[in-house]
């Protein structure tokens, strides 16, 4: 898992794992995109691995983050802070 970035999956990979990081049905993912996600070492079986968890957690925080910073944004330029 050193050294993959969520800007490295193409987007079938990334939404099966963010498919099986919600705990859906390994069904609804792209075979080919959970061929590759096993051969990173991303998932094992029908799960995540632990490389896969915490590249999901890093993605989402980063995400929230983003979305913070865009609101404290907005009610800045709002004038409401």
């Amino acid at each position: 898992m050193e050294g993959i970035a969520w800007a490295d999956l193409d987007a079938e990979e990334q939404r099966a794992i963010a498919i099986l990081g919600a705990g859906l049905s390994i069904e609804l993912c792209d075979p080919v995109a959970l061929l590759t996600l096993r051969q990173l070492g991303l998932i094992v079986g029908s799960h995540l691995t632990a490389a896969g968890h915490e590249l999901r957690r890093t993605v989402l925080l980063e995400e929230l983050g983003r979305a913070i910073d865009a609101s404290r944004n907005a009610r800045t330029i709002a004038g409401l802070c």
